[in-house]
């Protein structure tokens, strides 16, 4: 049965899709509002286009000194570390890992992995970032979590009003109704193949 399926069916099915919603509700989450600047095959330089391998690695506590707001970075990423059922994330170029490129928290739920945050780091932000493709490797990523943790890398995010046709068009997310964005198996194996091809 396909994700969205799942979430269409009678909340009296009791399907775990469902504490989702409340999750969203209890949260009063504000929605997620990176932008898909580009889908690379890894990150790409913006003056020489050159492109960098990258890794993906669980952020460790002494990391988190390098991600504070003081450090211009938009998110509390401790209080995100602090969270039990989340794990955070971070992107580094291949054989460069004390650079942090980006930031993903991510929720492994009974069917599908959902992403809590999403951050570039400050230097690839605005118009003098230095590397694009870095938002769309973090998601691509947790898309090929959801297909390790069994979940057919079916994916869900809450996303910022103005942005839900961004996702639409960038990611191939479908719109469920609201904010609630979903990436169900086609669209994340063409993410994963993207960023992943060669792993």
């Amino acid at each position: 049965m396909e994700f969205s399926r799942k979430f269409c069916k009678n909340q009296s099915t009791n399907y775990p899709a469902f504490s989702y919603f409340s999750h969203v509700k209890k949260s009063k989450e504000t929605g997620l509002d990176f932008v898909i600047d580009k889908l690379t095959n890894s990150i790409e330089n913006i003056l020489t286009g050159d492109s960098f391998a990258t890794d993906i690695s669980i952020l460790k506590r002494s990391d988190l000194n390098t991600v504070s707001r003081k450090n211009k970075w938009q998110f509390n990423w401790t209080e995100e570390f602090d969270q039990p059922e989340r794990d955070v994330y971070k992107l580094t170029i291949v054989n460069n890992s004390t650079i942090i490129q980006g930031l993903i928290s991510l929720e492994v739920k009974s069917d599908h992995v959902y992403m809590h945050l999403v951050e570039s780091a400050p230097f690839n932000k605005g118009k003098t970032k230095v590397y694009s493709g870095v938002p769309g490797n973090l998601v691509a990523f947790a898309c090929k979590l959801s297909f390790q943790r069994g979940h057919e890398g079916n994916v869900s995010f809450l996303s910022k009003t103005q942005l839900v046709a961004h996702y639409e068009k960038t990611l191939g997310a479908l719109h469920f109704g609201g904010r609630v964005m979903i990436i169900e198996t086609k669209a994340a194996l063409k993410l994963i193949n993207k960023y992943f091809q060669s792993q």
